[in-house]
C-alpha cells in the first residue's frame, strides 16, 4: 500500500491507507480572518503562534501555513511564519500558497520534508510548481481541476488526476509522493457532492494507488451546524479510503469522529489513542457518580 512521508527536521509523519488519519490543521490562513490578515501583514506573529499550538494540543498532525494577503508580501511573510512554527513544534508543515515565488521561498526556509499545498491539472502551474517538487523533494497536493474549470463529473477529476501523476512521473516525481485532492464540493449546492467524492477517493485508492486529502469544511458551505454535518462526513469518506484532510481540529466533534473511525476501521492498535484521548474524562465521571452513590446511600440511613 502506498506511503506519503513528509517530515519536520525531528519528526516524520505517514499518510497511508493503513495508517492513522492524519488531520492537517487549518488554522494558520489569513482568509476570512480581518485580525489574523492584518497581524501576518504588519509582522506580528503572536496569533500564529498560538493557533499553532492550540492545534497541536487538539491532535493535528501536520500544519498548514497560508499568508496570502492582498498587498502584502506574501513570500516573505510565509517564510517568516515557516521559521517561526519551525521553532516552536516539531510537526510537519504544509506550505499553501497559490503564488509560486511564495512556495519557493517557504520551500527555501524548511527543514525536513515538507507538504506543498498545491498543484493543478493546468499545463502552466505543472510546469511550474513540479520542477519545484522534484528541487526540494517535498511532496505536494494535488487539486483535481484544469483550465477547463470545476466539473461536477467525476471522470473528469479523475482524468485530472491521472494526468498530473503521469506529469510528475515525468519529472522523476513518484506517485506516493503525491496526495489528491478530489475537490469536494458543498452538498447545499449539489446534492449529491459526498455521494460523489466517496466514489471518486475509492477510485483514486484502488485504480492510482494514491492517498487523498481535502478541505472537509467546504461540503457544509451554506448549511447550519456545519461542524456536526463536517464530522458526520469525514468519518464517511474515511471509509472510503480517504487518508488525510485539512480542517480544524478545534473542533471536538470532528476530532471525535476521525478518531472514532480510526478504531473502527483497525488503525488505531488497541484503541491507544482513543483511550489515550477520552480515559480521563471517563474515569473522573465515574468516581463522580461513585461519590454521588456514595452520600446517597449515607443520607439513606
Amino acid at each position: 500500500m502506498t506511503d506519503t512521508v513528509i517530515s519536520s527536521a525531528k519528526k516524520e509523519v505517514v499518510i497511508g491507507f493503513e495508517q492513522p488519519f492524519v488531520v492537517i490543521g487549518e488554522r494558520i490562513n489569513p482568509t476570512g480572518r480581518k485580525m489574523l490578515s492584518e497581524e501576518m501583514k504588519l509582522g506580528d506573529y503572536s496569533r500564529v503562534q498560538t493557533d499553532a499550538i492550540a492545534q497541536i494540543e487538539a491532535g493535528a498532525q501536520v500544519l498548514d501555513v497560508n499568508a496570502g494577503i492582498p498587498l502584502a508580501d506574501e513570500p516573505t511573510i510565509l517564510a517568516d511564519c515557516i521559521k517561526l512554527l519551525q521553532s516552536i513544534s516539531d510537526v510537519p508543515l504544509c506550505i499553501d500558497s497559490s503564488m509560486v515565488e511564495a512556495l519557493e521561498a517557504g520551500l527555501a526556509v524548511y527543514q525536513g520534508k515538507a507538504l506543498l499545498n498545491s498543484v493543478t491539472g493546468e499545463d502552466e502551474v505543472l510546469e511550474r510548481i513540479l520542477p519545484l517538487v522534484k528541487k526540494y523533494g517535498c511532496a505536494v497536493v494535488a487539486i483535481c481541476n484544469d483550465d477547463t474549470g470545476i466539473s461536477e463529473d467525476i471522470e473528469v477529476h479523475f482524468q485530472v488526476a491521472r494526468k498530473i501523476i503521469e506529469r510528475a512521473s515525468d519529472h522523476g516525481i513518484a506517485s506516493s509522493d503525491i496526495v489528491v485532492d478530489p475537490l469536494v464540493m458543498p452538498v447545499g449546492a449539489i446534492g449529491t457532492a459526498g455521494r460523489q467524492a466517496m466514489a471518486l477517493v475509492e477510485r483514486l485508492r484502488s485504480e492510482l494507488g494514491v492517498n487523498t486529502t481535502c478541505g472537509a469544511s467546504n461540503l457544509s458551505f451554506g448549511l447550519p451546524n456545519r461542524s456536526g454535518l463536517n464530522a458526520a462526513f469525514i468519518s464517511m469518506i474515511m471509509g472510503s479510503g480517504m487518508t488525510s484532510a485539512i480542517t480544524n481540529p478545534l473542533k471536538p466533534d470532528l476530532m471525535q469522529a476521525v478518531r472514532g473511525a480510526d478504531v473502527v476501521m483497525g488503525h488505531d492498535s488497541e484503541c491507544a489513542a482513543w483511550i489515550e484521548s477520552y480515559r480521563d474524562r471517563s474515569e473522573g465521571a465515574a468516581v463522580k457518580r461513585g461519590r454521588r452513590g456514595g452520600r446517597r446511600a449515607r443520607r439513606a440511613k
